[in-house]
């Protein structure tokens, strides 16, 4: 396991009980080097949208059980944030959650050709696919399939 995997494993285990506990959602961990400096990002998530003080809570509850585990052997920043208006989806539960919005699809293998996929989301259904209606019709994609995929923002007419 690549060592920012593993980071992004032990990071997850230690938050999803620290945002639970404060009524929110953890969406994703991501550990990553931007520049000269090592960054570890928690993005979090609640119905009606995270505030500052949501995610000044999760910093500081979770900042001491990092430096306990201390998964990380050198200096990082920890930043906790919303995960914005093109949320990623992660997870089973979010394909249906979000059923009916516009989302944006990327595949590890074309399908017709084609590796990125956008339309709107019909739910995943029994056999583990993800539904979406697209320009080519209604499609059907195994959600193991599925490298990436993220809500699609539009400003309203």
């Amino acid at each position: 396991m690549a060592k920012s995997s593993r980071v992004v494993d032990v990071v997850s285990q230690l938050a999803e009980p620290v945002a639970a506990e404060l009524g929110l959602e953890l969406v994703d961990v991501v550990y990553e080097k931007e520049g000269s400096r090592w960054l570890l990002r928690v993005f979090i998530d609640k119905p009606g949208g995270v505030t500052i003080a949501d995610c000044e809570m999760m910093s500081r509850r979770l900042d001491p059980l990092l430096d306990e585990a201390d998964p990380i052997p050198h200096e990082y920043a920890l930043e906790v944030s919303s995960p914005g208006v093109e949320r990623p989806l992660k997870r089973p539960a979010d394909f249906q959650r979000f059923a009916g919005q516009e989302v944006a699809l990327r595949l590890f293998a074309p399908v017709e050709g084609r590796r990125n996929w956008q339309g709107r989301l019909l739910g995943l259904d029994d056999a583990g696919n993800v539904r979406l209606a697209t320009e080519a019709g209604e499609k059907a994609f195994p959600f193991t399939g599925i490298s990436r995929a993220h809500l699609v923002f539009r400003f309203p007419d």
